[in-house]
């Protein structure tokens, strides 16, 4: 099976859920800057997910790029990605809600651990999928940020039940530690003629 389908349905799973996310910022009642204040939680877990969003999709993008088949078992794996994505939205809202409630903050790390897991089971498939040699193995080598991602929302989690602030700043450190681009599928890929790249 090609891949078009696959990132076609993903682009537009992400693009509701960003959608779905937005629509969950309400206006202020009134007119006076006073009353944006306590809608900075809010606004702060919107563009915290927001950014998180759009690095998994980037990030999506670039492994998909390297496929040259899909197997049953990366369209599953993909869904598996899909499905904790797709419940950032509630857990946004809640943390944005509750800025300094425990839970929330710890529910929100485990949803981005999944979809952390989630995303590691797809590029599994993947890699076993084009085998040792491919370009995406050669690409991915080690994969430490791969690695130290999920510890640090591990971390989080835990940190949410002694204080949510420390949460925050561990995710804001994976955001910013994602944010510095990857390019090493890129690399790879451009070391490769196009036919081989398809």
């Amino acid at each position: 099976m090609g891949k078009a389908r696959m990132e076609t349905f993903s682009d537009g799973v992400l693009a509701v859920i960003i959608t779905i996310m937005v629509l969950e910022l309400r206006p202020p009642h009134g007119t006076e800057a006073g009353t944006l204040h306590p809608l900075l939680p809010v606004f702060l877990s919107y563009v915290l997910s927001f950014v998180f969003l759009g690095l998994y999709w980037n990030n999506h993008h670039h492994l998909l790029y390297s496929v040259r088949r899909v197997t049953g078992g990366i369209l599953w794996a993909n869904l598996h990605l899909l499905f904790w994505l797709s419940l950032v939205p509630f857990v946004t809202a809640w943390m944005g809600e509750n800025p300094l409630g425990a839970l929330p903050a710890a529910l929100y790390g485990v949803v981005l651990l999944m979809a952390g897991i989630a995303y590691l089971i797809l590029q599994r498939l993947i890699l076993r999928s084009e085998g040792p040699q491919s370009v995406l193995a050669a690409a991915l080598g080690p994969d430490v940020k791969g690695k130290i991602s999920p510890l640090l929302c591990l971390l989080a989690i835990a940190a949410a039940f002694v204080q949510p602030v420390i949460s925050y700043a561990l995710y804001l450190l994976v955001v910013l530690m994602w944010l510095i681009p990857d390019r090493r599928i890129e690399l790879a890929l451009a070391q490769v003629p196009d036919s081989d790249a398809q």
